[in-house]
């Protein structure tokens, strides 16, 4: 079992002059379920190198036991560090796909041209594509086989309106999850603020925010182990 997981290379908060990048939990949760799961995995980033992590996500009321794991976790953070550039990658070699969220991905990973070519590639090859939070809004470009956007028709989550609006940047970030998902046509579903909620349809699989992350990681796996067994 390979799975890819794709970070986000962008650490700017719009002209805020804050940082921002991956969000830690939605890293660390996943890769230690993945991990748990007997997969390899691999971490790409559009530059490659050490991606940035949104400094938040690391503030102590953020921490988890899966991100005190990570600080504890030599061998993880060595492969954090040492992400591959997404541009050298092959769908052909993985059997998913998870991207992590945090708000950097919306700037970056949503008109990457190499990130939409992988998503397209891999679902077309029948392998499932998990986003969670902010990371469904990469979505935003990626088409089905028929030229239509790859959510029209399909149930799909991610970061709510009023959850950004929660965190006050409504009026900073490129675009809103929500909207572009049901701009694009998707059918959009959210549980409440905060709460964990993760849908899955077909191959397509996201969660609604940092604490979806376990769940969107948990389907996932689920399916490719169903998917071996058959």
């Amino acid at each position: 079992m390979n799975i890819l997981m794709v970070l986000t290379s962008h650490d700017e908060l719009g002209n805020t002059g804050r940082k921002t990048g991956f969000w830690l939990e939605e890293f660390a949760a996943p890769y230690y379920a993945f991990l748990a799961a007997g997969a390899n995995v691999t971490v790409a980033s559009p530059k490659g190198g050490q991606p940035p992590l949104d400094p938040k996500s690391d503030e102590p009321h953020f921490q988890t036991d899966q991100t005190r794991r990570f600080h504890a976790d030599l061998e993880a953070q060595a492969v954090l560090a040492s992400t591959v550039k997404l541009a050298s990658i092959s769908q052909e070699d993985y059997d998913a796909v998870f991207y992590p969220g945090g708000h950097g991905p919306l700037w970056d990973l949503a008109e990457d041209r190499n990130s939409i070519a992988l998503i397209e590639d891999t679902y077309r090859a029948g392998k499932p594509v998990a986003l969670v939070c902010h990371a469904p809004g990469v979505l935003r470009h990626v088409k089905a086989a028929d030229g239509t956007p790859l959510v029209k028709g399909k149930n799909v989550t991610g970061f709510k309106n009023t959850e950004e609006d929660g965190v006050g940047l409504t009026d900073v970030v490129p675009f809103l999850v929500e909207d572009v998902l049901k701009d694009n046509g998707g059918i959009y579903s959210s549980g409440d603020d905060w709460a964990s909620y993760a849908v899955q349809d077909g191959l397509l699989i996201t969660g609604q925010n940092p604490g979806s992350s376990v769940e969107t990681a948990r389907i996932l796996v689920t399916m490719l182990k169903v998917g071996k067994a058959a």
